[in-house]
């Protein structure tokens, strides 16, 4: 439902259309320099998508307005703007709108009740913070999305499981292990030896200088884990810092996987008995 004197706001703001930009530009000074640099980063028309916004919020089309939300946070969030600039902006709108409506009343000869006032600002404002609560979640939605992604392609970086050999991959470790690190290690391992079919996995960590006692207790784990699946495990480039520590505490690589000085002897090894 829109506001009472629906057609004759629509009208109002239209004709003064030009009139009610270059307030709402002298609203938020700092967004004025901004509006090439926006259009061509994002495609995002501001001036133009101000004007939608005005509709809707005095058409009442609260559906419309939802969705515009939703498409301006996503627009806004994958070309990294911030929302601090975006709130700026929607806030000068805010003032312009309430502005207008103010000079409307005043060349119509209008006189504002209390309830009628209460009333119209109640719509106005009420649309506007829908406005902006659906696009921060939006906003938050895509973000949140982006990060997963993003952190869902390192974690497949940091585990290159590397076929050479219909049965056989390589495992390459490089850089600090943490438990975190570990667990995926262990889940991409084992879902990339059911996937793969790989009788023989070879795990290097020539590239590992350190690692904790949680961590290779982990490693034990997963060695284990691949064992049950049918996949023996050869292990390559043991530092001898690792090394000390695993004995330290009491583990042993006995019965669980082959150990090799060097992921090319490995490798050779393996060739040769082919």
């Amino acid at each position: 439902m829109g506001l009472t004197l629906e057609k004759d706001y629509i009208d109002f703001f239209t004709n003064n259309r030009q009139e009610f930009q270059e307030s709402l530009l002298n609203e938020a000074k700092n967004v004025r320099g901004k509006i090439e640099e926006i259009l061509l980063i994002g495609n995002i028309d501001l001036l133009s998508n101000a004007h939608k916004l005005v509709m809707y919020t005095i058409r009442g089309n609260d559906s419309e307005l939802e969705s515009f939300a939703k498409v301006e946070g996503v627009s806004w969030a994958s070309h990294s703007l911030t929302l601090a600039f975006k709130l700026e902006w929607v806030q000068a709108i805010r003032r312009t709108i309430w502005m207008y409506l103010q000079e409307f009343d005043k060349s119509n000869g209008i006189d504002l009740d209390s309830n009628r006032f209460f009333n119209l600002e109640r719509q106005v404002n009420d649309r506007i913070d829908k406005f902006l609560n659906e696009l921060f979640l939006s906003y938050s939605e895509y973000k949140d999305q982006l990060i997963e992604s993003q952190r869902a392609l390192v974690e497949n970086l940091s585990v290159p499981i590397i076929p050479i050999t219909s049965t056989v991959c390589v495992l390459p470790l490089i850089g600090n292990i943490d438990t975190y690190r570990s667990d995926t290690i262990e889940e991409k391992v084992l879902m990339e030896i059911s996937r793969l079919r790989i009788g023989t996995l070879v795990i290097d960590l020539s590239g590992i200088a350190q690692m904790e006692t949680e961590v290779i207790e982990h490693m034990m784990k997963v060695i284990e884990g691949a064992n049950m699946m049918g996949c023996e495990c050869v292990i390559t480039g043991l530092r001898p810092e690792i090394v000390r520590k695993v004995t330290s505490i009491g583990l042993t690589f006995d019965n669980k996987a082959q150990t090799k000085a060097t992921l090319q002897q490995a490798l050779e090894d393996y060739l040769i008995s082919q």
